[in-house]
């Protein structure tokens, strides 16, 4: 399987607009575009292979489900991990012949993306030096009142800064990356040392970030259980995704209505309450 250029190209531009402020902000751009359960997707449509993109996207996203940026510090570029980790992967499984679905198969795709996401930091960090430059020039403009000249600020120059350091690195990487993926599938046999540790640490990723989305939900003992109340679901019963969900949706309604009553029912005792004392202070009276 091989990447073609317009291909490649179409990468690089979802890049950009995984992290454009002008792409309907960070919400429409970084935390959807560039989540890779998103970007499984859209790489799957570009490459004609809707079905492992998915697959495979949403095994990169179990390990970067809790992943934040507070003040910008970045463990890990997303953009890289979803337009660049992704099709590495699809080519890699089937290039080697690799299940999408299976362990081994996803364990590949989360190495990969991990990897790539590591390397993607310095794109990051080189996007926002850029950045830098059209930021001082906004202020020069503030300063002199020149307020159109920051729309050109805010929503034309920083394309300069994520052609550079997204667009054009994703773009070369895809393209020559296949070549990487025919010297892994040549050099390293399946049933060697080296790629059964690579098997092994993909597949324990996805359980770091389980570990931290819990670390982070977690706040109490009893908490515990209604995290692992999906896991025992999928497990005891056999659901699926969508019906835990629905499950879940139903126990959150039940709690909601309950907290509801309770609040309906001390709000008159809490009146009567009152009522009372008033009547007591009357009759001391």
């Amino acid at each position: 399987m091989e990447i073609q250029v317009w291909q490649a190209a179409l990468f690089g531009l979802f890049a950009c607009l995984a992290s454009m402020p002008g792409l309907g902000g960070t919400v429409f751009g970084n935390y959807t575009l560039g989540r890779p359960l998103v970007a499984g997707l859209i790489v799957g449509l570009i490459m004609g292979d809707v079905q492992t993109g998915i697959y495979l996207g949403a095994a990169i996203q179990v390990v970067y489900i809790a992943l934040v940026t507070p003040g910008g510090t970045v463990s890990a570029d997303v953009r890289a991990i979803s337009y660049i980790g992704i099709p590495l992967s699809i080519v890699a499984v089937h290039g080697m012949g690799l299940d999408p679905a299976s362990a081994e198969g996803q364990a590949m795709a989360v190495t990969l993306g991990s990897a790539v996401g590591t390397l993607g930091t310095v794109l990051f960090y080189g996007t926002a030096t850029v950045n830098l430059v059209w930021q001082h020039m906004g202020w020069r403009a503030l300063e002199k009142g020149d307020l159109r000249k920051l729309y050109v600020v805010d929503m034309g120059l920083p394309w300069i800064s994520h052609i550079l350091c997204s667009f054009i690195p994703t773009f070369i990487i895809t393209k020559v990356g296949v070549n990487m993926v025919d010297l892994m599938k040549a050099y390293l046999p399946m049933d060697g040392i080296a790629m059964k540790t690579l098997f092994t640490v993909g597949s324990l990723l996805p359980a770091v970030g389980i570990a931290i989305l819990l670390k982070q939900v977690a706040t109490k003992p009893v908490d515990l259980l209604t995290f692992l109340f999906g896991f025992t679901l999928a497990a005891c019963m056999g659901l699926n995704l969508i019906a835990a969900s629905v499950v879940g949706g139903f126990f959150a309604v039940i709690n909601y209505r309950i907290k509801l009553l309770s609040i309906h029912k001390t709000a008159p005792v809490a009146a009567d309450a009152g009522t009372d004392e008033f009547d007591d202070d009357e009759e001391e009276i």
